[in-house]
């Protein structure tokens, strides 16, 4: 077995010493008169003399390794400082692998040594400087100090090395260890498996994962729980979430439960993935099985939730971690009121708010635009601006994200002119717009029939050097499509193909419609074409526009086309549309008339 390391891995603090010069006799091993003399003397080996002996070794080994610490080129003075110190005598240099605290320097220390006359390593010293390479994580410096010197460690020790490379990242290295003991015959411990599992999983290397738990079946060793966990972790790693809650259930059907880190990373991608029956299940299975339901569990099953639009169970929970003793911090807060505020549940949102400051967290800016928002979308502008007002005198209204908040607000409620005169202050706040302010903006100004205003947003948007958004068009288009300016609509359109943004599907729409208004159908055929190959939607309102005009000019085949496409993008055809088919239908005496019919029923 080999020999516990002697030395730990904290660096010393450097000093600046000047080391005179130390000499030390050694029998048997120096040359010159000192040697021979100490080779006479009839008391050398006396327990004194063996003791004064080794209590010069301890003296100036300490003094050389002051030289190594505070010298940088120490290898070229060495010798000149201790000339008559013996440095390949195996008990001089143990003393100094004991006194050097920094195992990087022992190792250089070690390097010279080698390259020094009549120096033979021993297989004590190496695992010494191998063993302190290792604890002091030093991967890279142990793996050059294996292949350099040709050193083969003992299995414990290289067990050691195992952890020491997988937390470094070396992964594939650590899996050549692997087979290395294996070739001796050496099965490591379950503890060393599953932390070269655990390091696989951090490296995001899940082929390795599969490959070391293949081996250790093949090798005879029965995974324990800590070694499912890192599997079910893997399954995540991979996106394939129901193979790793499938493997969960499998745990806990057999009485067991794995760590917090499974279930959390489970709950983790079942909120990316918007699962909410899974993630619900695995929050109840890890409550049930008394697993440690941390703060940052309930935050991502709370926010999931919210995100998709479970909001009263996100509600439920919440209040459920109350009742278990945890402390909601600021993130949940905020998250569950913003949940509130868009269930319309404004009293538990503003009850929340207080209960909140009552805890000692005071609002920040993202929290306080949160309940303005949700004020604002509720149609309660009173309490909006009160909030509004307390933010500013708090020192938190002078951002663009808080500007923009209220300029949406007063938009979507027709105070437009308000919203302008927030645009213009925040001019004079030396804030900056940018695109969600002029979009707001330009939709506000729009649907309150102002489109001369909305376009000049939109041109001063370009001006400034701004990205435009699909929202950025889609209601201006919308609304010059409405009033018949069809030709300035479609000029919009091709803008945003130049500047490469892609349009909305309900574009497309106002596009059509426009041009079916103005008479022109089988332009509006075309682009209902081009939006087909495109794979998108049209609303149903476009088919029953297209199918109306068709009719009325006598295109029935064309009409009853639509209507196939209609119904097999699975819209519902309102019974005026179909009678006014039938009734054209009739009165042209088509001779398929009633193959006609019997089709549309």
């Amino acid at each position: 077995m080999a020999r516990p390391p002697l030395f730990v891995t904290s660096l010393c603090t450097r000093q600046n010493v000047n080391s005179p010069i130390r000499n030390l006799s050694i029998a048997g091993t120096n040359s010159g008169v000192e040697g021979e003399a100490a080779a006479e003397s009839p008391d050398q080996s006396s327990p004194e003399n063996h003791q004064s002996e080794q209590q010069s070794f301890v003296e100036i080994a300490k003094d050389v390794c002051k030289v190594i610490r505070t010298r940088p080129r120490w290898e070229q003075i060495l010798l000149s400082d201790f000339p008559t110190v013996n440095f390949t005598d195996p008990r001089f240099y143990a003393e100094v692998l004991k006194a050097q605290k920094n195992p990087l320097l022992s190792l250089r220390f070690y390097y010279w040594l080698s390259s020094q006359n009549g120096f033979l390593r021993d297989q004590f010293s190496d695992e010494v400087i191998f063993s302190g390479l290792v604890q002091a994580k030093a991967a890279s410096a142990a793996k050059c100090f294996r292949q350099k010197m040709k050193f083969v460690p003992q299995p414990s020790c290289l067990e050691a090395y195992i952890q020491c490379l997988c937390q470094n990242g070396l992964i594939e290295d650590a899996l050549d260890v692997f087979i290395e003991l294996r070739g001796v015959g050496h099965c490591p411990s379950l503890k060393v498996w599953n932390s070269a599992l655990s390091d696989s999983i951090r490296a995001g290397r899940t082929d390795i994962v599969w490959k070391l738990y293949e081996d250790m079946i093949e090798s005879g060793v029965v995974a324990d729980v800590d070694a499912i966990g890192h599997l079910i972790q893997a399954f995540c790693v991979e996106n394939n979430v129901p193979k790793g809650h499938h493997l969960l259930r499998q745990v806990l059907e057999a009485g067991h439960a794995p760590s917090s880190v499974a279930f959390n990373r489970l709950i983790y991608e079942s909120c990316k993935n918007r699962d909410y029956f899974r993630l619900s299940s695995l929050l109840h299975s890890m409550i049930a099985t008394n697993c440690s339901v941390d703060i940052s569990t309930y935050q991502h099953v709370i926010q999931g939730l919210c995100e998709t639009r479970k909001r009263r169970e996100a509600f439920r929970i919440f209040n459920d971690l109350k009742n278990r003793g945890y402390a909601p911090d600021m993130v949940m807060y905020t998250t569950m009121i913003n949940g509130l505020c868009k269930m319309k549940l404004l009293g538990d949102a503003r009850k929340l708010w207080f209960e909140m400051i009552q805890k000692g967290f005071n609002p920040n800016v993202y929290t306080y635009n949160t309940i303005i928002h949700g004020y604002l979308t509720n149609n309660h502008l009173s309490e909006a601006e009160s909030l509004y007002k307390q933010m500013c005198e708090k020192g938190h209204g002078e951002t663009t994200v808080t500007y923009n908040t209220m300029i949406y607000g007063l938009c979507l409620n027709g105070r437009v002119e308000e919203a302008h005169n927030l645009f213009n202050k925040m001019v004079e706040k030396g804030v900056a717009h940018d695109v969600i302010t002029y979009n707001s903006l330009i939709q506000g100004f729009c649907k309150n029939g102002k489109i001369a205003e909305g376009l000049q947003f939109l041109y001063e948007l370009l001006k400034q050097g701004l990205q435009p958004s699909p929202a950025s068009y889609t209601v201006l288009i919308e609304k010059l499509c409405d009033i018949g300016h069809i030709l300035e609509a479609k000029s919009l359109w091709n803008d945003m193909q130049d500047r490469g943004v892609k349009p909305a599907a309900s574009t497309h729409d106002s596009i059509i419609l426009g041009l079916i208004k103005q008479g022109y159908v089988t332009e509006g055929l075309d682009w209902l074409s081009s939006m087909m190959k495109s794979s998108l939607k049209p609303r149903r309102k476009t088919f029953e526009k297209l199918i109306y005009h068709l009719s009325q000019a006598d295109k029935l085949d064309d009409s009853l086309s639509i209507l196939d496409y209609m119904l097999r993008l699975g819209h519902v055809v309102r019974e005026r549309i179909l009678c006014s088919l039938v009734t054209k239908l009739c009165k042209d005496n088509s001779r398929h008339i009633e193959v006609q019919l019997g089709y549309i029923v």
